[in-house]
């Protein structure tokens, strides 16, 4: 395989990010910032780059579990928390998703169901930013935005997103420069939206492959056939990489509107 993601200095990576989430909070005038912390990769290095670049005590960290979550991701979550000296707290929501359902259709499919779940952790989290003063910190990486594998107005939704720019297996990478810890760098994704629920389930391919199709697709900007041929995978696949950006192209946008030229 001759394509490949650029070796990176994630050194300078985490400093840059470090300065960066500085200067934005303090521009802003807000007095940190609050996130959703799952026990999972980009969660946890996320915590860690804000716990780095504001103090432990200025990071809001929410472990919002529900009756299906791993106690494993809850355990990591919680000893992260600690570790880094964060203002933690745990709120299990399957209240708040009953008092839901109630209103709502209960036998919805299990994707609404499980987008709603990541809506009402974003509703939470914004509930504590705005009584706190502080920004919403977002964890979703380049992977998972460039095809839109997030919900909209839910995980996708925040303040800021220090960890944007960096592909999944980069997001390991700086990880395991942060030693994070391996139980953490090298857990597979796992959305948890639903009992059993893994990234790798509603992904095309997983990530060490995918990265390389991105970066190719979007970074560089060659064609599909020329991508498919460099990583030696069906074309089939990249085309479906570029099916799945296209038609999530709505995630990443506020949302349409008719231009202002269509007015009388």
């Amino acid at each position: 395989m001759a394509l490949e993601l650029p070796k990176l200095d994630y050194r300078l990576v985490k400093r840059g990010i470090v300065e960066w989430l500085k200067r934005i909070v303090a521009a802003t005038g807000r007095g940190g910032v609050v996130l959703g912390l799952s026990g999972g990769v980009d969660s946890a290095v996320t915590a860690a780059l804000a716990a780095e670049a504001l103090g432990g005590v200025r990071v809001k960290a929410l472990i919002m579990p529900t009756s299906f979550t791993p106690q494993q991701d809850v355990e990591d979550a919680l000893n992260l928390a600690d570790t880094l000296k964060l203002d933690r707290e745990l709120i299990p929501i399957d209240d708040v998703l009953e008092a839901y359902m109630k209103r709502l259709k209960p036998d919805a499919d299990k994707v609404s169901k499980g987008n709603l779940i990541a809506r009402v952790r974003m509703n939470i989290a914004y509930y504590y930013a705005n009584m706190l003063r502080r920004l919403v910190a977002g964890s979703g990486d380049r992977s998972e935005y460039l095809i839109g594998f997030f919900t909209k107005f839910g995980d996708g939704a925040a303040d800021l997103y220090p960890i944007l720019h960096l592909y999944k297996t980069q997001v390991r990478e700086l990880c395991r420069h942060m030693k994070l810890g391996e139980t953490l760098c090298g857990k597979p994704s796992s959305p948890m939206l639903w009992p059993g629920h893994k990234a790798v389930d509603e992904l095309p391919v997983d990530y060490p492959i995918l990265d390389k199709i991105l970066y190719g697709l979007y970074d560089l900007g060659m064609d599909g056939k020329t991508v498919a041929e460099e990583l030696g995978v069906d074309i089939a696949l990249v085309e479906e990489v570029k099916r799945r950006h296209s038609s999530t192209k709505h995630k990443r946008v506020a949302g349409y509107a008719p231009p202002r030229n269509t007015c009388p």
